[in-house]
């Protein structure tokens, strides 16, 4: 029986796209693994207490992060043989390129660099659902294991954020899931950086 683990995301965060790199091609690969990808809004964690949520915003007010996770999801969801070609473009698109995935044009050219249908994913975007998804997955992750950012790890009733330096190092994700249920061990983190 596969290992059963979830692991959060939003496009914008390097180490959330050095953590999925290792994730898609443990996966891709044959590791042993059930993988859910859960969105995290970054814009959302930092709304100021008593503001509106971002999933409660007019679109033009979301932040920059919002459209691509929507389409992620909608991806995930509906169109999941191209989920990891988009995840993994996206994270391109954004930290190899330079792109701004707030701007609907640049994740509509990540979708298409993927083969999927464009216009069958914007409509599923921007149906409502993935919003209502975002919202549900980003609360349960914040109420249910006080997630902050991204990549947090979840494993049963345990969840661990977790920085990894370099990209795509599933020796790195394997050695990363070996401490997950270690619950005596709270914080090791390393004062430098030697680079």
């Amino acid at each position: 029986m596969p290992r059963e683990i979830a692991v959060s995301f939003d496009y914008r965060c390097p180490f959330a796209r050095n953590a999925h790199e290792a994730v898609v091609t443990a996966l891709r690969d044959g590791a042993d693994l059930d993988v859910r990808f859960l969105p995290f809004s970054l814009d959302q964690a930092h709304v100021e207490e008593g503001e509106p949520a971002v999933w409660d915003r007019q679109p033009r007010e979301w932040g920059t992060g919002v459209t691509a996770l929507l389409y992620g999801i909608a991806i995930r969801d509906q169109f999941p043989e191209g989920f990891f070609d988009f995840h993994l473009a996206a994270f391109a698109a954004r930290h190899d390129h330079g792109k701004k995935l707030g701007h609907e044009d640049v994740v509509r050219e990540v979708v298409s660099s993927t083969g999927l249908d464009v216009d069958a994913v914007a409509a599923e975007a921007w149906s409502g659902r993935p919003l209502k998804t975002l919202a549900a997955e980003h609360t349960e992750q914040v109420d249910r294991f006080q997630a902050f950012g991204v990549p947090t790890f979840i494993e049963g009733d345990q969840a661990v954020f977790i920085r990894f330096m370099e990209r795509n190092r599933v020796d790195d994700l394997e050695r990363a899931l070996g401490l997950l249920d270690w619950t005596r061990l709270n914080e090791f983190k390393h004062t430098q950086i030697a680079r």
